[in-house]
């Protein structure tokens, strides 16, 4: 597939449905949590629906306006997102953030791949940069361009919904959040159960000793974290192959480090550092890191609501020589994520914010052989119904050499994991007897 396989119908900005009310505010500063990701990519998802045989397909025109009517009523409720951001820059060469709610709108797009099935899409392999809306190396501080952004783009067989969201106003939670409401007011015609269910809430949460708004050097000639489009898969981890990573992890955990139980999701993303560290065939000494999104919402006291609608994420750098963590194993490399998970406390978030005084692309990475660990299998992906049945699948549309993104498994219990790696590194790791063992690897 290229670009030439889809073609744009039509552009349209869909603003909030009825007036905003006096209330609601005009800006919302943005915290440490959500500066963290002024520089970075902005988040791509893209949800791939199947047309069953027996169903007549609905018509586009019906399809389009469904979108369009739902997402501007959900807008009503999710305001920031159809707002603008706004850098202000100061006489002392500081700059500070904030979205500006001005009810600029979301971008909605109608396209058509007349030649490309659901298949295709799920394969992988193909370059299909053209499914999603704002092509291009966009960043989440690019701003005049919308916060949100949809392409719904028609296939033989079925649909894709590629989103585009600017990082600094979500986090994965946040996101899903809004998807969640947004299929449940398509499907379903009213808004009312969902959003009184699940209200966002939009108040920013800062510590104590740190006033927004919050300014700081920005300098856009910095270097930024856009590796090049590299080959991806997606593996499947059974409900058997994640008990049993589990009780080796938890078996083999080094007796001098007292840490709490590993977790499934621990011993899976130990498994998978394993298998693309002897897959990247490093040295003994050179350095090997994973880079972990853990949600601070349930941890701050008192906790946050899982209805904050912003970042409330911190970004954990772990790292090993790549000879030791292949010789100490699973059970080694699951307790160093295990332990310094469960130190991420209270205390440890309010004063990493509270002195907070750069984002984290301007810190080293743990190494230039790292893993990104994204999303989680707690996310509600696979319940996104907005009238054509559930989602078959779901893909990631930002792309760099150790990307990986968890998802829920469409069987109970199963995890997936997308992984995007260097093209030599992923056929090295699916002829790795060891790492194949434990997955299902998914190519159609």
């Amino acid at each position: 597939m290229n670009h030439t396989d889809v073609s744009h119908i039509s552009t349209k900005t869909v603003r909030i449905r009825s007036s905003s009310p006096s209330s609601r505010p005009q800006q919302i500063e943005l915290s440490p949590w959500d500066l963290q990701f002024l520089r970075v990519s902005v988040i791509q998802k893209g949800l791939i629906y199947h047309y069953q045989a027996s169903d007549e397909p609905p018509p586009s025109a019906t399809i389009i306006h469904s979108l369009e009517t739902s997402l501007s009523l959900t807008l009503h409720h999710f305001f920031p997102l159809a707002g603008r951001l706004a850098i202000t820059t100061h006489d002392d060469n500081t700059v500070s953030v904030c979205i500006d709610c001005n009810n600029a709108g979301a971008e909605l797009i109608h396209a058509i791949a007349p030649n490309v099935t659901v298949a295709d899409v799920k394969s992988l392999d193909f370059v299909h940069d053209s499914l999603y809306p704002l092509k291009g190396n966009y960043f989440n501080y690019d701003h005049g361009i919308p916060l949100l952004a949809v392409q719904a783009t028609e296939l033989v067989d079925g649909i894709f919904i590629g989103i585009t969201t600017n990082h600094v106003l979500v986090d994965g939670t946040s996101f899903w959040h809004f998807l969640n409401t947004w299929s449940e007011i398509c499907r379903t015609g009213s808004d009312h159960h969902f959003i009184s269910a699940h209200p966002p809430v939009f108040q920013r949460w800062f510590p104590d000793d740190l006033r927004p708004p919050i300014r700081f050097r920005f300098d856009l000639n910095e270097k930024v974290l856009n590796p090049p489009k590299l080959a991806e898969r997606v593996f499947r981890f059974t409900p058997e192959s994640i008990a049993r990573l589990k009780a080796k992890a938890n078996a083999e955990q080094p007796k001098t480090v007292l840490i709490k139980r590993i977790s499934s999701l621990q011993a899976v993303l130990a498994h998978i550092w394993l298998a693309v560290t002897r897959a990247r065939r490093l040295c003994f000494n050179e350095k090997t890191g994973y880079v972990l999104l853990i949600s601070d919402r349930e941890r701050l006291v008192p906790p946050l609501p899982q209805q904050y609608f912003g970042n409330a994420v911190s970004i954990r750098n772990f790292v090993a020589k790549a000879g030791e963590l292949l010789e100490q194993g699973i059970g080694w490399a699951a307790a160093q994520l295990n332990k310094e998970i469960n130190a991420h406390d209270d205390k440890t978030i309010r004063s990493a914010l509270a002195s907070w005084t750069k984002p984290w692309w301007q810190s080293d990475l743990p190494s230039k052989w790292f893993l990104l660990a994204g999303g989680s299998p707690r996310f509600n992906v696979l319940g996104n119904d907005f009238g054509w049945g559930s989602p078959i699948a779901v893909r990631n549309g930002t792309r760099f050499d150790g990307r990986m993104n968890v998802y829920e498994g469409s069987v109970e219990g199963s995890m997936d994991f997308e992984a995007c790696l260097a093209t030599q590194t992923l056929n090295a790791l699916i002829d790795d007897a060891d790492f194949m063992r434990e997955v299902t690897v998914f190519t159609c």
